[in-house]
């Protein structure tokens, strides 16, 4: 009898040890995946143009996701219609497409890693767009986030200002942070009335359509492309745009959505860590400076939110 009850002891204590690696699991690999698209993108640069490498990884992305879709909904897939259906192709176009494609032209004038670190400034601007938005409450804790990555975006300028860093890098480094932040906000009106995975599918789909005008000239370049950056684009449409955005939901819908977000301000670390090891790129001190204090700014504000309301977990 009392092997019995040990048994199930044993049993009952490892589910819900299961239940929090697993989300954990998801989150610490799609930190990987997202770090690793920044040095793939300054690697393929010199290889590929910006709307070639974006074309190629939403097309990817677009296939794998309805691959994802079909097996999560068994092969019915419900589209939205009128307003939410507009508003999920302008999310799509902004952030897939408009993003996606600054975010590669940034990488032929910086190095990866202070790309990730002025396009990881986004989760604060979302704060100040919910404010103007969505009248959410300018708290003290979003000021004072606010004052503190202005410092670090001015170091980051400095940077650029004493020629370290491409001035026309840096302004389109912080475009492409504005439009990811105008994704983030677009998205949240689109999650009122369309579920997560079929928001981001057809988002994807929106975005990719959206950089057609680029087909000829991927047409163009494919020859001359070789193995390892067709793969490394295919991979950015598989892996980060794909699979990231599902297991990102998976774990929103098991930790907290403040704990899972903090998790993004490891990845510039994680970046320029993988840059100095794969490219042999450091930015340059100031911008390194700059880009500390830019993070710190965004955790202050990140941490504030949480704690001042709790959001409803997103089911994909």
């Amino acid at each position: 009898m009392k092997e019995v009850e040990l048994t199930v002891t044993t049993t009952e204590s490892r589910e819900p040890a299961l239940r929090h690696l697993l989300p954990l699991a998801a989150i610490v690999l799609t930190a990987l995946m997202w770090a690793s698209t920044f040095v793939l993108m300054r690697w393929a640069a010199p290889d590929i143009s910006p709307g070639p490498l974006a074309l190629i990884r939403l097309t990817a992305g677009s296939a794998t996701l309805t691959v994802l879709l079909l097996w999560a909904r068994r092969g019915r897939i419900r589209l939205p219609s009128g307003r939410a259906l507009w508003l999920t192709v302008a999310f799509g176009v902004s952030w897939f497409a408009v993003y996606t494609l600054a975010f590669n032209w940034a990488g032929h004038f910086l190095d990866a890693g202070t790309v990730a670190m002025v396009v990881n400034i986004a989760p604060l601007l979302v704060g100040v767009g919910a404010v103007v938005l969505f009248k959410e409450t300018f708290s003290r804790g979003l000021f004072l986030g606010m004052l503190v990555s202005l410092g670090g975006i001015g170091l980051i300028t400095a940077a650029g200002s004493v020629g370290q860093l491409a001035l026309t890098g840096l302004a389109v480094a912080f475009a492409a942070a504005l439009l990811y932040a105008a994704g983030m906000l677009l998205q949240k009106l689109v999650l009122r009335d369309v579920d997560p995975l079929t928001a981001t599918w057809l988002g994807c789909i929106a975005g990719a359509a959206a950089l057609m005008p680029f087909a000829p000239q991927t047409v163009a370049e494919w020859e001359g492309l070789s193995t390892a950056t067709l793969a490394a684009a295919v991979y950015m449409g598989i892996g980060p745009s794909a699979l990231g955005f599902w297991f990102w939901g998976y774990a929103m819908n098991h930790f907290p959505t403040g704990r899972v977000a903090s998790a993004t301000l490891a990845v510039p670390a994680v970046v320029v860590g993988l840059s100095a090891v794969t490219l042999g790129e450091i930015p340059p001190p100031l911008a390194v400076a700059g880009g500390a204090i830019c993070l710190a700014g965004v955790a202050i504000s990140q941490l504030s939110r949480g704690r001042r309301r709790a959001v409803p977990p997103v089911r994909v």
